[in-house]
Protein backbone atom coordinates (compact mmCIF):
# COMPACT_ATOMS: atom_id res chain seq x y z
CA UNK A 1 0.00 0.00 0.00
CA UNK A 2 1.30 3.16 -0.96
CA UNK A 3 1.17 6.32 1.30
CA UNK A 4 2.02 10.27 1.34
CA UNK A 5 3.04 12.39 4.26
CA UNK A 6 2.13 16.05 3.88
CA UNK A 7 2.04 18.55 6.14
CA UNK A 8 -0.33 21.02 4.30
CA UNK A 9 -1.96 20.73 0.69
CA UNK A 10 -1.77 24.49 -1.34
CA UNK A 11 -3.82 24.92 -4.43
CA UNK A 12 -0.80 25.95 -6.71
CA UNK A 13 -3.16 27.77 -9.58
CA UNK A 14 -6.66 29.58 -9.11
CA UNK A 15 -8.59 30.02 -5.58
CA UNK A 16 -10.23 26.18 -5.46
CA UNK A 17 -8.50 22.97 -4.54
CA UNK A 18 -10.45 19.58 -5.21
CA UNK A 19 -9.92 16.67 -3.11
CA UNK A 20 -11.38 13.09 -4.38
CA UNK A 21 -11.33 11.41 -6.88
CA UNK A 22 -14.98 12.17 -8.16
CA UNK A 23 -18.22 9.80 -8.75
CA UNK A 24 -17.74 6.52 -7.99
CA UNK A 25 -15.03 7.54 -5.01
CA UNK A 26 -15.02 8.01 -1.06
CA UNK A 27 -12.98 10.92 0.97
CA UNK A 28 -12.66 9.90 4.39
CA UNK A 29 -11.03 11.73 6.79
CA UNK A 30 -10.27 10.15 10.02
CA UNK A 31 -9.35 12.34 12.96
CA UNK A 32 -10.44 12.94 16.42
CA UNK A 33 -11.33 16.20 15.74
CA UNK A 34 -12.28 17.91 12.00
CA UNK A 35 -12.39 21.13 11.42
CA UNK A 36 -14.01 22.39 8.08
CA UNK A 37 -14.14 25.22 6.85
CA UNK A 38 -12.47 28.85 8.68
CA UNK A 39 -13.83 32.02 10.84
CA UNK A 40 -15.90 33.83 8.88
CA UNK A 41 -16.29 31.11 6.09
CA UNK A 42 -18.97 29.21 4.41
CA UNK A 43 -19.39 24.96 4.41
CA UNK A 44 -22.27 24.51 2.00
CA UNK A 45 -23.16 21.16 -0.19
CA UNK A 46 -23.54 20.56 -3.35
CA UNK A 47 -26.17 21.32 -5.37
CA UNK A 48 -28.57 18.44 -4.98
CA UNK A 49 -26.13 16.76 -2.66
CA UNK A 50 -27.55 15.71 1.27
CA UNK A 51 -26.71 15.53 4.52
CA UNK A 52 -26.56 11.97 7.33
CA UNK A 53 -24.92 11.47 10.56
CA UNK A 54 -25.16 14.79 11.71
CA UNK A 55 -28.64 14.09 13.39
CA UNK A 56 -31.97 16.88 14.48
CA UNK A 57 -32.31 20.45 15.54
CA UNK A 58 -35.97 19.96 16.19
CA UNK A 59 -37.06 21.08 13.14
CA UNK A 60 -38.42 19.40 10.29
CA UNK A 61 -38.20 19.30 6.27
CA UNK A 62 -41.12 21.16 4.94
CA UNK A 63 -42.22 18.97 1.77
CA UNK A 64 -43.21 22.50 -0.15
CA UNK A 65 -43.11 20.11 -3.44
CA UNK A 66 -46.26 17.63 -2.56
CA UNK A 67 -49.05 19.21 -0.93
CA UNK A 68 -51.05 16.85 0.58
CA UNK A 69 -54.80 16.50 -0.01
CA UNK A 70 -55.94 13.04 1.21
CA UNK A 71 -55.39 10.44 4.09
CA UNK A 72 -51.45 9.79 4.04
CA UNK A 73 -48.49 8.57 6.10
CA UNK A 74 -45.81 10.66 7.56
CA UNK A 75 -42.18 9.89 7.75
CA UNK A 76 -39.92 10.88 10.51
CA UNK A 77 -38.26 14.68 10.04
CA UNK A 78 -41.13 15.83 7.56
CA UNK A 79 -43.32 18.87 7.79
CA UNK A 80 -46.42 18.28 5.45
CA UNK A 81 -48.93 21.70 3.97
CA UNK A 82 -52.17 19.79 4.27
CA UNK A 83 -55.04 20.88 1.96
CA UNK A 84 -58.23 20.42 3.59
CA UNK A 85 -60.52 22.54 1.15
CA UNK A 86 -62.11 19.39 -0.78
CA UNK A 87 -62.51 17.40 2.60
CA UNK A 88 -61.48 16.22 5.91
CA UNK A 89 -58.49 13.96 5.74
CA UNK A 90 -56.08 12.01 8.13
CA UNK A 91 -52.27 12.27 8.60
CA UNK A 92 -51.07 8.28 9.90
CA UNK A 93 -47.73 9.33 12.12
CA UNK A 94 -44.85 6.60 11.65
CA UNK A 95 -43.96 4.31 14.74
CA UNK A 96 -42.39 6.09 17.14
CA UNK A 97 -39.14 6.22 18.08
CA UNK A 98 -37.26 8.46 20.54
CA UNK A 99 -37.14 11.89 19.24
CA UNK A 100 -39.09 11.32 16.00
CA UNK A 101 -40.40 14.58 14.79
CA UNK A 102 -43.13 15.29 12.36
CA UNK A 103 -45.01 19.18 11.49
CA UNK A 104 -47.97 19.96 10.05
CA UNK A 105 -49.80 23.09 9.22
CA UNK A 106 -53.19 24.01 7.24
CA UNK A 107 -52.41 24.85 4.14
CA UNK A 108 -55.40 27.07 3.03
CA UNK A 109 -57.02 27.77 6.22
CA UNK A 110 -59.29 25.41 6.25
CA UNK A 111 -59.31 23.43 9.58
CA UNK A 112 -61.87 25.18 10.81
CA UNK A 113 -64.32 24.00 8.16
CA UNK A 114 -62.72 20.87 7.06
CA UNK A 115 -60.73 19.02 10.04
CA UNK A 116 -57.61 17.07 10.34
CA UNK A 117 -56.87 14.03 11.79
CA UNK A 118 -53.60 13.31 13.28
CA UNK A 119 -53.09 9.54 14.34
CA UNK A 120 -50.55 7.45 16.17
CA UNK A 121 -49.54 4.40 15.16
CA UNK A 122 -50.98 1.59 16.46
CA UNK A 123 -51.55 1.89 20.18
CA UNK A 124 -49.36 4.56 20.56
CA UNK A 125 -50.47 7.96 21.98
CA UNK A 126 -50.82 11.41 21.56
CA UNK A 127 -49.91 13.85 24.83
CA UNK A 128 -50.63 10.67 27.36
CA UNK A 129 -53.42 9.28 25.15
CA UNK A 130 -54.20 6.37 22.99
CA UNK A 131 -56.52 8.43 20.69
CA UNK A 132 -56.10 10.77 17.84
CA UNK A 133 -55.76 14.20 17.74
CA UNK A 134 -57.96 16.87 15.48
CA UNK A 135 -56.78 19.93 14.52
CA UNK A 136 -59.45 21.98 14.14
CA UNK A 137 -58.50 25.70 14.21
CA UNK A 138 -58.20 27.82 11.28
CA UNK A 139 -54.59 28.26 10.14
CA UNK A 140 -53.70 25.99 12.90
CA UNK A 141 -50.20 24.22 12.48
CA UNK A 142 -48.55 21.87 14.90
CA UNK A 143 -45.15 20.12 15.80
CA UNK A 144 -45.26 16.35 17.45
CA UNK A 145 -41.44 14.65 18.89
CA UNK A 146 -42.16 11.05 19.65
CA UNK A 147 -40.86 10.73 23.95
CA UNK A 148 -41.10 7.60 24.94
CA UNK A 149 -43.94 4.99 25.81
CA UNK A 150 -45.44 7.08 28.63
CA UNK A 151 -46.63 9.89 26.61
CA UNK A 152 -46.33 9.21 23.21
CA UNK A 153 -46.21 12.01 20.39
CA UNK A 154 -46.20 15.60 22.49
CA UNK A 155 -47.15 18.58 20.67
CA UNK A 156 -44.41 20.60 20.83
CA UNK A 157 -45.64 23.76 19.05
CA UNK A 158 -48.60 24.91 18.33
CA UNK A 159 -49.06 28.16 16.33
CA UNK A 160 -50.99 29.68 13.40
CA UNK A 161 -50.58 30.25 9.84
CA UNK A 162 -53.25 32.95 9.55
CA UNK A 163 -51.00 35.72 8.45
CA UNK A 164 -51.57 36.70 4.70
CA UNK A 165 -50.63 40.05 2.60
CA UNK A 166 -52.72 42.49 3.26
CA UNK A 167 -54.63 43.49 -0.16
CA UNK A 168 -57.03 45.61 1.35
CA UNK A 169 -57.78 49.26 1.51
CA UNK A 170 -55.22 51.10 4.29
CA UNK A 171 -55.25 54.55 5.33
CA UNK A 172 -54.34 56.97 7.84
CA UNK A 173 -55.96 60.03 9.20
CA UNK A 174 -58.52 61.48 12.00
CA UNK A 175 -59.62 58.97 15.10
CA UNK A 176 -59.51 55.45 13.39
CA UNK A 177 -62.24 52.62 14.67
CA UNK A 178 -63.11 49.77 13.75
CA UNK A 179 -66.80 48.21 13.63
CA UNK A 180 -66.85 44.32 12.13
CA UNK A 181 -65.11 44.78 9.01
CA UNK A 182 -65.11 48.33 8.37
CA UNK A 183 -62.55 50.88 9.56
CA UNK A 184 -64.08 54.43 10.27
CA UNK A 185 -61.85 57.57 10.36
CA UNK A 186 -63.66 60.12 12.35
CA UNK A 187 -62.58 64.14 11.49
CA UNK A 188 -63.76 67.12 14.36
CA UNK A 189 -61.63 69.28 12.37
CA UNK A 190 -59.01 69.95 9.63
CA UNK A 191 -56.79 66.92 8.78
CA UNK A 192 -55.75 64.75 6.07
CA UNK A 193 -57.10 61.05 4.39
CA UNK A 194 -54.38 59.40 3.32
CA UNK A 195 -54.94 56.15 1.03
CA UNK A 196 -51.40 54.41 1.36
CA UNK A 197 -52.67 51.12 -0.46
CA UNK A 198 -55.72 50.72 -2.70
CA UNK A 199 -57.79 47.66 -2.47
CA UNK A 200 -57.07 44.66 -5.35
CA UNK A 201 -60.62 44.66 -5.37
CA UNK A 202 -61.83 47.89 -7.47
CA UNK A 203 -65.29 48.06 -5.58
CA UNK A 204 -63.89 47.99 -1.82
CA UNK A 205 -62.29 51.28 -2.86
CA UNK A 206 -65.29 52.80 -2.84
CA UNK A 207 -66.17 54.65 0.15
CA UNK A 208 -69.30 55.35 2.35
CA UNK A 209 -68.70 58.92 3.85
CA UNK A 210 -70.25 61.68 5.86
CA UNK A 211 -70.15 65.10 5.29
CA UNK A 212 -71.93 67.40 7.47
CA UNK A 213 -71.23 71.05 7.65
CA UNK A 214 -71.57 73.79 10.22
CA UNK A 215 -74.17 75.39 11.04
CA UNK A 216 -75.30 79.18 10.84
CA UNK A 217 -75.26 81.92 13.84
CA UNK A 218 -78.49 82.84 15.09
CA UNK A 219 -79.37 86.23 14.72
CA UNK A 220 -79.62 89.07 17.45
CA UNK A 221 -82.98 90.56 18.55
CA UNK A 222 -86.17 89.12 18.00
CA UNK A 223 -84.52 86.96 15.43
CA UNK A 224 -84.41 83.64 13.04
CA UNK A 225 -82.58 80.68 14.61
CA UNK A 226 -79.56 79.79 12.55
CA UNK A 227 -79.99 77.24 9.82
CA UNK A 228 -77.97 73.37 9.85
CA UNK A 229 -74.66 72.94 8.12
CA UNK A 230 -75.41 71.07 4.80
CA UNK A 231 -75.62 67.28 5.64
CA UNK A 232 -74.49 64.35 3.05
CA UNK A 233 -73.98 60.63 3.15
CA UNK A 234 -73.28 57.82 1.05
CA UNK A 235 -73.33 54.17 2.00
CA UNK A 236 -71.82 51.56 0.01
CA UNK A 237 -73.05 48.19 -0.15
CA UNK A 238 -69.96 46.76 1.80
CA UNK A 239 -70.49 48.78 4.81
CA UNK A 240 -73.12 47.89 6.58
CA UNK A 241 -75.18 50.43 8.96
CA UNK A 242 -78.12 52.01 8.82
CA UNK A 243 -77.75 55.09 7.14
CA UNK A 244 -80.00 58.52 6.90
CA UNK A 245 -82.51 58.84 4.60
CA UNK A 246 -80.19 61.26 2.70
CA UNK A 247 -78.10 58.27 1.39
CA UNK A 248 -76.81 59.45 -1.90
CA UNK A 249 -75.51 56.10 -3.15
CA UNK A 250 -75.68 55.25 -6.31
CA UNK A 251 -75.71 58.66 -8.04
CA UNK A 252 -72.85 59.10 -9.51
CA UNK A 253 -72.01 62.27 -8.89
CA UNK A 254 -72.06 61.13 -5.22
CA UNK A 255 -69.82 58.32 -4.68
CA UNK A 256 -66.04 58.59 -4.08
CA UNK A 257 -63.67 56.08 -5.75
CA UNK A 258 -60.17 56.58 -3.49
CA UNK A 259 -56.91 56.43 -4.91
CA UNK A 260 -53.60 55.93 -3.40
CA UNK A 261 -53.17 59.58 -2.33
CA UNK A 262 -53.73 62.29 0.27
CA UNK A 263 -57.21 64.11 0.85
CA UNK A 264 -57.27 66.94 2.78
CA UNK A 265 -60.33 67.06 4.80
CA UNK A 266 -61.95 70.47 5.66
CA UNK A 267 -64.09 70.57 8.97
CA UNK A 268 -65.80 73.84 9.39
CA UNK A 269 -66.64 76.16 12.10
CA UNK A 270 -70.01 77.24 13.24
CA UNK A 271 -71.18 80.81 12.29
CA UNK A 272 -71.10 83.56 14.69
CA UNK A 273 -74.54 84.45 16.53
CA UNK A 274 -75.78 88.13 15.94
CA UNK A 275 -75.14 90.88 17.93
CA UNK A 276 -77.85 93.10 19.79
CA UNK A 277 -77.78 96.42 20.58
CA UNK A 278 -79.30 99.47 21.74
CA UNK A 279 -82.57 100.33 23.24
CA UNK A 280 -85.07 99.31 22.12
CA UNK A 281 -82.75 96.75 20.81
CA UNK A 282 -81.59 95.75 17.16
CA UNK A 283 -79.65 93.32 16.33
CA UNK A 284 -77.48 91.51 13.34
CA UNK A 285 -77.94 88.81 11.61
CA UNK A 286 -75.90 85.43 12.30
CA UNK A 287 -72.90 84.31 10.49
CA UNK A 288 -73.13 81.77 8.14
CA UNK A 289 -71.27 78.31 9.14
CA UNK A 290 -68.19 77.36 7.28
CA UNK A 291 -68.45 74.61 4.95
CA UNK A 292 -66.67 71.23 5.12
CA UNK A 293 -65.16 69.21 2.22
CA UNK A 294 -64.05 65.74 1.21
CA UNK A 295 -62.33 65.18 -1.85
CA UNK A 296 -65.22 66.76 -5.15
CA UNK A 297 -68.43 66.29 -1.60
CA UNK A 298 -69.03 70.08 -0.46
CA UNK A 299 -70.84 70.46 2.31
CA UNK A 300 -72.65 73.85 2.58
CA UNK A 301 -72.57 75.75 5.84
CA UNK A 302 -75.97 76.44 7.39
CA UNK A 303 -77.34 80.36 6.54
CA UNK A 304 -77.55 82.74 9.60
CA UNK A 305 -80.76 83.54 11.24
CA UNK A 306 -81.94 86.91 10.75
CA UNK A 307 -81.73 89.85 12.59
CA UNK A 308 -83.73 92.67 14.10
CA UNK A 309 -82.47 95.76 11.94
CA UNK A 310 -85.00 95.25 11.91
CA UNK A 311 -86.72 92.55 9.72
CA UNK A 312 -84.24 90.85 7.61
CA UNK A 313 -84.41 87.60 6.05
CA UNK A 314 -82.55 84.70 7.32
CA UNK A 315 -79.52 83.68 5.16
CA UNK A 316 -79.27 81.00 2.40
CA UNK A 317 -77.45 77.79 3.05
CA UNK A 318 -76.55 74.19 3.58
CA UNK A 319 -80.25 74.56 5.67
CA UNK A 320 -81.70 78.27 5.31
CA UNK A 321 -81.88 80.24 8.45
CA UNK A 322 -84.70 81.45 10.21
CA UNK A 323 -86.41 85.25 9.44
CA UNK A 324 -86.54 87.87 12.14
CA UNK A 325 -90.04 88.85 12.92
CA UNK A 326 -91.99 90.21 10.07
CA UNK A 327 -89.29 88.62 7.67
CA UNK A 328 -88.81 85.38 5.29
CA UNK A 329 -86.71 82.55 6.02
CA UNK A 330 -83.89 82.12 3.86
CA UNK A 331 -83.09 78.98 1.26
CA UNK A 332 -81.90 75.73 2.19
CA UNK A 333 -79.98 73.50 -0.17
CA UNK A 334 -77.92 75.99 -1.76
CA UNK A 335 -75.93 75.38 -4.36
CA UNK A 336 -78.63 72.73 -5.12
CA UNK A 337 -77.69 68.74 -4.93
CA UNK A 338 -79.45 65.77 -4.82
CA UNK A 339 -80.48 64.27 -2.54
CA UNK A 340 -81.18 67.44 -0.82
CA UNK A 341 -78.32 68.71 1.69
CA UNK A 342 -81.01 70.74 3.66
CA UNK A 343 -84.55 72.93 3.89
CA UNK A 344 -85.63 76.52 4.52
CA UNK A 345 -86.02 78.30 7.40
CA UNK A 346 -89.37 79.83 8.77
CA UNK A 347 -90.88 83.15 8.22
CA UNK A 348 -91.21 85.64 11.45
CA UNK A 349 -94.18 86.52 12.34
CA UNK A 350 -95.53 89.82 12.12
CA UNK A 351 -94.48 93.01 14.60
CA UNK A 352 -96.82 92.99 17.96
CA UNK A 353 -95.87 93.81 21.58
CA UNK A 354 -95.35 89.79 21.72
CA UNK A 355 -94.28 87.92 18.65
CA UNK A 356 -92.00 85.11 17.65
CA UNK A 357 -88.90 84.75 14.84
CA UNK A 358 -88.71 81.84 12.62
CA UNK A 359 -86.81 78.42 13.50
CA UNK A 360 -83.52 77.22 11.43
CA UNK A 361 -84.46 75.02 8.85
CA UNK A 362 -82.77 71.25 9.42
CA UNK A 363 -81.45 68.45 7.12
CA UNK A 364 -84.72 66.69 7.16
CA UNK A 365 -87.04 69.25 7.69
CA UNK A 366 -87.60 73.08 7.18
CA UNK A 367 -87.82 75.68 10.19
CA UNK A 368 -91.58 76.52 11.70
CA UNK A 369 -92.52 79.95 11.38
CA UNK A 370 -92.93 82.07 14.42
CA UNK A 371 -96.41 82.85 15.53
CA UNK A 372 -97.70 86.46 16.71
CA UNK A 373 -100.14 86.92 19.69
CA UNK A 374 -101.34 90.03 21.00
CA UNK A 375 -102.66 88.24 24.06
CA UNK A 376 -98.93 86.79 25.34
CA UNK A 377 -99.51 83.55 23.64
CA UNK A 378 -96.85 84.50 21.06
CA UNK A 379 -94.25 81.40 19.73
CA UNK A 380 -90.41 81.32 18.53
CA UNK A 381 -90.55 78.69 15.60
CA UNK A 382 -88.96 75.42 16.15
CA UNK A 383 -85.84 74.50 14.59
CA UNK A 384 -86.06 72.00 11.73
CA UNK A 385 -85.16 68.57 12.56
CA UNK A 386 -81.77 66.90 11.39
CA UNK A 387 -81.82 63.42 10.52
CA UNK A 388 -80.21 60.01 12.12
CA UNK A 389 -76.90 57.69 10.47
CA UNK A 390 -75.34 54.87 12.06
CA UNK A 391 -71.77 55.87 10.01
CA UNK A 392 -69.74 55.98 13.31
CA UNK A 393 -70.99 52.56 14.48
CA UNK A 394 -73.65 53.85 16.93
CA UNK A 395 -77.08 56.12 15.68
CA UNK A 396 -76.81 59.61 16.05
CA UNK A 397 -78.86 62.73 15.21
CA UNK A 398 -76.90 65.66 13.11
CA UNK A 399 -78.50 68.05 11.39
CA UNK A 400 -80.63 70.41 13.31
CA UNK A 401 -81.99 73.98 13.30
CA UNK A 402 -81.53 76.17 15.86
CA UNK A 403 -84.98 77.77 17.41
CA UNK A 404 -86.37 81.36 16.77
CA UNK A 405 -85.97 83.67 19.41
CA UNK A 406 -89.54 85.13 21.03
CA UNK A 407 -90.36 88.72 22.64
CA UNK A 408 -93.03 88.52 25.25
CA UNK A 409 -94.10 91.98 26.16
CA UNK A 410 -97.42 90.33 27.70
CA UNK A 411 -96.55 88.62 30.56
CA UNK A 412 -93.87 86.36 31.50
CA UNK A 413 -92.86 83.92 28.97
CA UNK A 414 -92.57 79.99 28.87
CA UNK A 415 -89.41 78.29 28.14
CA UNK A 416 -91.92 76.25 25.78
CA UNK A 417 -92.70 79.64 23.70
CA UNK A 418 -89.28 79.61 22.47
CA UNK A 419 -88.34 78.49 19.86
CA UNK A 420 -86.86 75.01 20.39
CA UNK A 421 -83.62 73.35 18.87
CA UNK A 422 -84.60 70.44 15.97
CA UNK A 423 -83.26 67.26 16.95
CA UNK A 424 -79.66 66.89 15.77
CA UNK A 425 -77.69 69.62 17.68
CA UNK A 426 -79.71 72.51 17.01
CA UNK A 427 -79.61 75.73 20.07
CA UNK A 428 -82.88 76.95 21.08
CA UNK A 429 -84.08 80.02 20.51
CA UNK A 430 -84.40 82.76 23.59
CA UNK A 431 -86.94 84.81 25.14
CA UNK A 432 -86.90 88.27 26.31
CA UNK A 433 -86.64 88.98 29.04
CA UNK A 434 -85.66 85.82 31.26
CA UNK A 435 -84.58 83.48 28.95
CA UNK A 436 -81.28 82.81 27.00
CA UNK A 437 -80.82 81.24 23.77
CA UNK A 438 -78.45 78.32 23.46
CA UNK A 439 -75.29 76.84 20.78
CA UNK A 440 -75.59 74.94 18.34
CA UNK A 441 -74.16 71.08 19.40
CA UNK A 442 -70.46 71.25 18.61
CA UNK A 443 -69.58 68.47 15.41
CA UNK A 444 -73.30 68.28 14.35
CA UNK A 445 -74.08 71.03 12.20
CA UNK A 446 -76.63 72.47 14.76
CA UNK A 447 -77.60 75.79 14.11
CA UNK A 448 -77.58 78.00 16.60
CA UNK A 449 -80.47 79.39 18.33
CA UNK A 450 -81.63 83.03 18.30
CA UNK A 451 -82.13 86.15 20.91
CA UNK A 452 -85.25 86.94 21.88
CA UNK A 453 -84.48 90.76 21.68
CA UNK A 454 -83.21 90.93 25.12
CA UNK A 455 -80.87 88.71 27.30
CA UNK A 456 -81.90 87.41 30.92
CA UNK A 457 -82.62 90.10 33.26
CA UNK A 458 -83.22 92.63 30.17
CA UNK A 459 -79.90 92.96 29.35
CA UNK A 460 -79.15 92.94 25.47
CA UNK A 461 -78.21 89.63 24.38
CA UNK A 462 -77.06 88.26 20.93
CA UNK A 463 -77.69 84.66 19.07
CA UNK A 464 -75.39 81.71 19.90
CA UNK A 465 -73.27 80.29 17.55
CA UNK A 466 -73.42 77.60 15.87
CA UNK A 467 -72.20 74.03 15.70
CA UNK A 468 -69.15 72.83 14.12
CA UNK A 469 -69.42 70.02 11.05
CA UNK A 470 -67.61 67.02 11.12
CA UNK A 471 -66.58 64.61 8.46
CA UNK A 472 -66.15 60.72 8.86
CA UNK A 473 -65.17 58.31 6.42
CA UNK A 474 -65.94 54.35 6.07
CA UNK A 475 -64.71 51.57 4.09
CA UNK A 476 -64.10 47.53 4.39
CA UNK A 477 -60.69 46.76 5.34
CA UNK A 478 -61.01 43.12 5.91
Amino acid sequence: MSKIEVDAITEQSGSTLTTGGGAGKTVVVDATTVTLGRCGGTVALASGASQTGFGRTGTVDWQTGSIKTATFTAANGEGYFCNTSGGAFTVNLPAGSAGAIVSVSDYTRTFQTNNLTVAPNGSEKVGGVQASAILSTEGQSATFVYVDGTEGWINIQETSNSVTGNTNLIATGGTITTCGNNKIHTFTGPGTFTVSQVSACAADNTVSYMVVAAGGGGGGGIAGGGGAGGFREVKTPLTPYTASPLDGYPSAPNRITVTAAAFPITVGGGGSGGACVGSPASGGSGGNGNPSIFSTITSTGGGGGGGYSPNQNGNTGGSGGGGSSNASGGNGNTPSVSPAQGFGGGNGAPDANSTGAGGGGGASAVGLDGVQSPSGGAQGGNGGAGVTTGITGSSVARGGGGGGGLQACRGVPNPSQRGIGGTGGGGCGGASPYIADSAGTANTGGGGGASGMYGPGGNNGGGSAGGSGIVVIRYKFQ
